[in-house]
């Protein structure tokens, strides 16, 4: 098994189940600077030219929530609950409520304090902050009262639902989102990072 990425948000889910259930994959770090999502090896295993990408046998599956899914199942792990459909339900309930809505409260915040600075792209865009306030506390405000008694996203356990929402929103305190009033969601985000893959799901270098 074989497994692309970058040191970006969506392959950091990917290798933190990786670590988390101890599966055997080469872990294959892609120089984008060198254009290497480009290339046409890679770009023929994956047209969107984007990590990460899983190659497992004659399997090539891109999209990190389906790539967590099948690691699971591979590992025969309920972070994907293979055999409870109705679980199913609720996680993709919540796969699709992050992709949908999560992901564009919370990424505005990512990609001005984490990746500009990161990239050189000068600094936050304070037009962009104010118009990303009113999203972000409506569906932060969905979450937290979700979690309110809950310590996991789905299930009542962890599943790959809680790494798909946590990816971007674990960086809250450096991204300066407005988390004030939200304590849930606090709590939920400080409880991942005691999980050792989730804190640190990077390869070691070389």
């Amino acid at each position: 098994m074989k497994i692309y990425w970058i040191k970006a948000q969506a392959p950091r889910r990917v290798l933190a189940v990786v670590k988390h259930l101890g599966i055997d994959a080469e872990l294959i770090e892609i120089d984008a600077a060198k254009g290497g999502l480009r290339a046409p090896d890679y770009k023929a295993l994956n047209p969107n030219m984007k990590t990460p990408t899983l190659v497992d046998g004659d399997l090539v599956l891109w999209e990190s929530s389906a790539i967590m899914a099948h690691l699971a199942i591979q590992a025969g792990s309920d972070l994907w609950p293979a055999h409870n459909p109705a679980e199913q339900v609720e996680v993709l309930r919540w796969l699709s409520w992050n992709d949908c809505h999560w992901l564009n409260a919370v990424g505005k915040y990512y990609l001005e304090f984490i990746v500009k600075p990161q990239f050189g792209l000068g600094e936050p865009d304070e037009a962009v902050l104010t118009s990303a306030a009113k999203p972000f506390m409506s569906f932060a405000k969905v979450l937290d009262a979700h979690l309110a008694g809950r310590t996991h996203v789905a299930c009542g356990r962890l599943t790959i639902a809680d790494f798909q929402l946590a990816s971007m929103a674990c960086y809250w305190r450096e991204a300066r989102m407005p988390m004030e009033g939200f304590p849930n969601i606090v709590r939920w985000l400080d409880a991942l990072d005691a999980i050792p893959a989730w804190k640190d799901p990077w390869p070691a270098p070389g």
